[in-house]
Order: C-alpha cells, then sequence, then structure tokens
C-alpha cells in the first residue's frame, strides 16, 4: 500500500482509509503512519562534517526549469580534480535522504552533484506527501532536461576531472537510463529500480550501466528481461542484479523499505563501479 501511495496510484484519503484497517488494539493510524513515513533523523554523513565541503549552489537548465539548486559535494582534503557523480532524487524532490547520499558519494572519492527538479517550483517543500505533489506537476521529460543540464554543468566544474556518471533511485532510475540515452559521452550510469527506456532509444546507449532491482519490485522488474534483452543484443556493456526478497525502495535508510545488507551490498558494487569506470 505504501508503495502505492509513494508512487501516486493512490491518494492520500484511499491510503489512511485502507491504513485504518491494520489499526488494531492500541495500534492508531497516527502511529502506523508514522512508521511507514521517512525518518529524516536517520542521516549517515551530517551535512556538518568536517571531512566534507557540501554547499548548494544554482546552475543553469536551459532546456528545463531554467535555474536549478544542487548541492555539490566532495572531500575537504581532496587534491586535484576528482571524477564527478550526478545523484537523482525520487519522485519527490531533493530530500534529506538524498542530500545523504550526495554526501556519501563525495566522501567516497568523488565531486558529486544532487540537483532538486523542484526548484522551479520552490524546491523540496520540507516534507515528502507535498515533495511528491509538487513533483507531479511537472512534466518529466523536462526534469530530465535538468539532469542533463547538471552534467554538463559537472563535467566542465574546474574541479572535476570531465569523467561524470550518474546514480538515481526510483524515478531518479528512469532518469538514469534516459541519460544513457541522451548523453553519449556519459561515463558510468546506475539506476537503482529505475524504469526502461523505449526500445528503439536502447541502442543509442553508450555508456555502460549497472542496475539494481529489488526481487519483490514486481512493477519495476517486468521490464527488465526485455532491457537486457536488448541491451545484449546491442552489445551494451551492462550488469544488473536483482537483491532477493527486498522491496523497491530497499536502499533508503529512512524508511521501514531498507534492507541493511542488500543496501550496503548494492552501494558498494556502485562504489566499485564507479571507481572503474570514472577512472
Amino acid at each position: 500500500m505504501y508503495d502505492a501511495y509513494a508512487h501516486n496510484r493512490i491518494e492520500r484519503r484511499e491510503f489512511l482509509d485502507k491504513l485504518s484497517l491494520y489499526a488494531v488494539g492500541g495500534i492508531t493510524v497516527a502511529s502506523l503512519l508514522s512508521f511507514v513515513s521517512p525518518d529524516y533523523k536517520i542521516i549517515q554523513v551530517q551535512p556538518t562534517d568536517p571531512r566534507l565541503k557540501s554547499d548548494y549552489i544554482n546552475y543553469d537548465s536551459p532546456k528545463g526549469g531554467g535555474s536549478i539548486k544542487g548541492l555539490l559535494s566532495k572531500s575537504a582534503d581532496a587534491k586535484g580534480k576528482l571524477p564527478g557523480v550526478i545523484v537523482v532524487h525520487e519522485n519527490r524532490g531533493l530530500n534529506p535522504y538524498v542530500e545523504d547520499v550526495g554526501r556519501r558519494t563525495a566522501l567516497a572519492g568523488f565531486i558529486s552533484l544532487a540537483p532538486d527538479a523542484l526548484t522551479p517550483l520552490g524546491g523540496y517543500p520540507g516534507n515528502d506527501d507535498d515533495g511528491r505533489a509538487l513533483q507531479s506537476k511537472r512534466d518529466r521529460n523536462e526534469m530530465l532536461e535538468d539532469f542533463i543540464a547538471a552534467y554538463n554543468h559537472l563535467k566542465a566544474h574546474p574541479d572535476c576531472t570531465g569523467k561524470v556518471g550518474v546514480v538515481g533511485f526510483c524515478f531518479g532510475g528512469w532518469i538514469c537510463n534516459m541519460m544513457a540515452v541522451r548523453i553519449p559521452s556519459l561515463s558510468a550510469s546506475v539506476p537503482f529500480y529505475g524504469g526502461q527506456p523505449a526500445a528503439e532509444d536502447v541502442p543509442k546507449i553508450k555508456a555502460p550501466l549497472l542496475l539494481h532491482f529489488a526481487g519483490l519490485d514486481t512493477r519495476v522488474n517486468e521490464g527488465w528481461p526485455a532491457y537486457d534483452k536488448l541491451l545484449t543484443e546491442n552489445n551494451i556493456e551492462h550488469t544488473g542484479y536483482i537483491y532477493p526478497e527486498v522491496n523497491h525502495g530497499f536502499h533508503n535508510d529512512t524508511t521501514p523499505r531498507y534492507d541493511k545488507p542488500a543496501a550496503e551490498l548494492a552501494w558498494q558494487r556502485t562504489i566499485d563501479f564507479f571507481n572503474k569506470k570514472l577512472a
């Protein structure tokens, strides 16, 4: 039910009505809602971590939303130029979880840029419910242009080597796939449980792909076999992993869908992949 609600397939009122069926004994709807909602007190790398230089910037997205805000992060003691990674949020804007992923990426040895596609509507509003509502008002192809512009900005950044990859989650996973379609010079793409591009677009992909899927995520996974086949037929370098018995969103450590062993394994594979492809 939460997955359907989080992806705008059921309205909040319907979600709460369904949730009330499980409110028995001393368990209230409010307590159930609190359990399934993100807990943003869970942060792995604090914004003030002295190991990092992490600041908000704005960059130009002329084909998208105009001036876009993003979190730019790198190691405080970095020497010379660093390979870059774009970090793409889910369908609710640049929330604390995705900012945290941006900082984790920086601590792993990259310069990261985590844009907020909600910038034209005022930015991430401080909670995911309102964030989802805002993001539904933007065209996803226009938001894709915002992340392509982020790639161009980071590639040209004086602290970047010019080798840039992308990692994204859910909506951000679809963006990763589409950036691979649209950007021939993209050095690596890592979609987490992301929707697939149209079949006719697959031959355009030049970037190596590392794809992560949740075993219980039938909605996204149903498109993987055909995508895998097309990637193979077109000799596109790719590796896909399906993590058994975990839910869509398993990397997000602020929600009950988080699965620590799967998330840590997928993230280590991601960093190893970037170290290899962005060198």
